[in-house]
C-alpha cells in the first residue's frame, strides 16, 4: 500500500469510527468506564446529611463551625487495546475481513476513550508481542494507531494470549481498562495470566469470527488454509458427519471460552464478521454499566 492509498484509508477509517464513537457512544462509554477513586475538590460548611466522616476538623476549628470535604471522582482513565493480528483473522471465508472488522471496533473504542478524556494505548499480538504503542492523548496519536491498524504486518503466524496478557501486566502497572479483540482460535492456555490480569485491570473481550468457523457450508470438498500455519488442507463439506463434527467442536470452544471468561469475571461479546458491531459494543458497555452497580 502506498502512502497515498494508506492515508487515504486512514483518513475513511476516522471518518466512519469518529461519527460512532461521537454520535453512539459518547454517553454509554463514559457510563461503562468511570474514574476510579476519588480526589479532593474543596471544603463548604456542614449541610444536614453530609457525611460526618468527612468532616475537615481543621477548617472546622479555624473558623469555629463545621466545614466539609467535597470530593469528585477522578474521571481520567487509561485504556489498553489488546488487538490479535494472527493469521487465522485474515482467512476465511471474507478476504480477511475478520481483520478490518477489528480495525473499526478499536478505532471506534479509540476515538471513544479520546472523546472521553482518556489515554489509550494498543498491544498487537500475535504469537509474539508486534507492536506496542504506549497510552497517551490527542488526535496525532489516534492517528498513528490508526496507521498501525491499517498497515502492521505480523511477523508470527500464531497465537499466544498468555504472553500478551504476561507483557500487558508488566507494561501497565497502574489499572486501566483492557479490551481484547481476537477471534480467539489458537489462542492456547491463558486462564493464569488472565486471572492476574484481571486482579488490577478491568478486562472485556470481544470476539470477531468468520461464520465459516461456526457452520460449514455443504459444496463439497474444499480446499482450506489452517488459520494458524497457513498449510492448505481439504475438507469434504458433503458430508454431514464432517459438518456435524465441525459444528460441534465449535460449540464447545465457544462453551469453554464462554466458562472461562466468565470465571474471571471478564465481560464477553461475540460476533461474526458479517454482524453490525454497533450492537455488540452496545451490548459490551450495557454489561460494563450493570456489573458496576452490583
Amino acid at each position: 500500500m502506498d502512502t497515498n492509498d494508506l492515508l487515504k484509508k486512514v483518513r475513511q477509517l476516522e471518518i466512519k469510527t469518529r461519527v460512532l464513537s461521537n454520535n453512539v457512544f459518547a454517553g454509554e462509554y463514559h457510563s461503562a468506564f468511570k474514574g476510579r477513586g476519588m480526589s479532593f475538590s474543596e471544603v463548604r460548611e456542614y449541610q444536614m446529611g453530609d457525611d460526618v466522616r468527612d468532616i475537615d476538623w481543621n477548617v472546622t476549628a479555624r473558623f469555629s463551625k463545621p466545614y466539609t470535604k467535597l470530593f469528585e471522582e477522578e474521571r481520567e482513565l487509561t485504556a489498553v487495546l489488546m488487538v490479535d493480528v494472527s493469521n487465522s483473522l485474515s482467512y476465511g471465508a471474507y478476504n480477511g475481513v475478520g481483520r478490518d472488522v477489528v480495525s473499526e471496533i478499536a478505532a471506534t473504542l479509540a476515538f471513544s476513550a479520546i472523546q472521553n478524556n482518556d489515554k489509550i494505548g494498543v498491544v498487537f499480538y500475535s504469537d509474539r508481542i508486534e507492536k506496542y504503542i504506549p497510552p497517551k492523548k490527542g488526535r496525532k496519536h489516534i492517528l498513528y494507531i490508526l496507521r498501525e491498524l491499517l498497515e502492521l504486518e505480523p511477523e508470527g503466524k500464531g497465537t499466544d494470549l498468555a504472553n500478551a496478557l504476561e507483557f500487558l501486566v508488566n507494561t501497565q502497572k497502574k489499572a486501566c481498562s483492557v479490551f481484547i479483540l481476537s477471534d480467539f482460535v489458537g489462542s492456547g492456555d491463558f486462564e493464569k495470566p488472565l486471572m492476574v490480569a484481571t486482579r488490577k485491570h478491568e478486562v472485556a473481550a470481544i470476539q470477531v469470527y468468520d461464520r465459516f468457523m461456526a457452520e460449514l457450508p455443504d459444496v463439497g470438498l474444499i480446499k482450506v488454509a489452517d488459520s494458524e500455519s497457513g498449510e492448505d488442507m481439504y475438507i469434504d463439506s458433503g458430508s454431514r458427519r464432517v459438518r456435524k463434527a465441525h459444528a460441534q467442536h465449535w460449540v464447545e470452544h465457544q462453551r469453554r471460552l464462554k466458562e472461562l471468561l466468565q470465571g474471571q469475571k471478564v465481560d464477553f461479546v461475540s460476533l461474526t464478521t458479517e454482524d453490525d458491531y454497533v450492537n455488540a459494543l452496545r451490548q459490551l458497555f450495557d454489561q460494563r454499566s450493570r456489573g458496576m452497580k452490583h
